[in-house]
């Protein structure tokens, strides 16, 4: 991966104003992903959309990293569920064409 689409966490976290723990605690529950590279941690710029959303429910709703796990994990699920009834209907719109 190219050091130039990697952010380094002591700029995401001044900018963001959080504390560098609440970016490892995030880690430690495999919410988000941290490269090292010459001992400097990153995070993929990729990622960072995701990190913002779990920055602004820590702040903004005060839940904690263990809540945060909790919500995107539902989120996942909600959304494999909308992705399952999307296939579902598109096979009952086939099966109703294929016997009219």
């Amino acid at each position: 991966m190219a050091q130039h689409n990697l952010i380094l966490i002591e700029t995401l976290c001044t900018h963001y104003e959080i504390e560098v723990s609440f970016v490892d605690s995030l880690y430690n529950l495999g919410l988000i992903e941290i490269l090292t590279v010459e001992q400097t941690r990153f995070i993929p710029e990729e990622k960072v959309g995701d990190l913002e959303k779990m920055i602004r429910i820590h702040q903004d709703l005060e839940v904690n990293p263990e809540g945060i796990d909790v919500i995107f994990n539902l989120l996942k699920k909600v959304d494999s569920l909308q992705n399952e009834l999307a296939d579902t209907k598109s096979r009952l719109r086939r099966y109703k064409l294929e016997n009219q």
